[in-house]
């Protein structure tokens, strides 16, 4: 049970201004090492699927464990620092601080939990490199090509060394060419720095980059 990161039991989300379920009793195990791909349409539920997952949101019913505590069950203080520190998120359109430079937004959640970053210096410095971002350091988010913005925002993912990282149509905001640069890039993470992966798309060719691939169709999951 150990290679467990991750799992919903029977979740379900109903919001109070609609009667029929966005998810309906969704169960999901993410084990350590996996790229998941829940693919589905827009409306489909995904995106609150992952808001749910990743502690962002409450759902109506049933469980979502992450080491062995019910994240349901935490309250908003618990939640916030669970996720500056052991979960990390990209989003489609980026989240850059805009009035603050690449590396201080990269360090940003570790400041926000008040950690002393001079201790983090070797670890910015070699993501920074393994993501050919070093060179931008001082450079605000509106001087950054769409790519370079997300690899910041990937950066600041993964500085504190989650244990699951949760992506929002990463490249929903970016050109093709891009797009297939930053998926080339996110299964190297998986790979090689053993980072488990969990994205949300609408994209079949970004869908492929998973090792398991699940569609959600009308809040429910079925993996292929």
């Amino acid at each position: 049970m150990d290679n467990i990161v991750l799992k919903a039991e029977n979740v379900t989300k109903i919001y109070d201004n609609t009667s029929e379920p966005v998810l309906r009793s969704v169960s999901l195990t993410v084990f350590t090492g996996d790229f998941i791909s829940i693919l589905g349409a827009s409306g489909s539920g995904k995106s609150t699927l992952l808001s749910i997952l990743g502690g962002m949101e409450n759902a109506t019913s049933g469980s979502v464990f992450f080491e062995d505590v019910n994240l349901c069950r935490l309250k908003e203080k618990e939640l916030s620092k669970l996720r500056r520190t052991k979960l990390g998120f990209v989003f489609q359109f980026f989240n850059l601080a805009p009035y603050l430079t690449v590396k201080e937004n990269i360090l940003l959640p570790l400041m926000l939990d008040g950690k002393n970053t001079k201790k983090y210096e070797q670890k910015y410095d070699e993501l920074t490199k393994y993501l050919s971002i070093d060179h931008l350091k001082d450079k605000l988010p509106r001087y950054l090509s769409g790519g370079e913005q997300q690899r910041v925002a990937i950066a600041r993912g993964l500085i504190y060394e989650p244990k699951i990282i949760f992506l929002d149509e990463p490249t929903g905001n970016l050109d093709s060419r891009s797009a297939d640069e930053i998926m080339v890039l996110l299964k190297k993470i998986n790979e090689e720095l053993k980072t488990t992966i969990l994205q949300v798309t609408h994209s079949e060719q970004n869908a492929s980059y998973g090792n398991r691939i699940i569609r959600i169709n009308d809040g429910q999951l079925s993996e292929e």
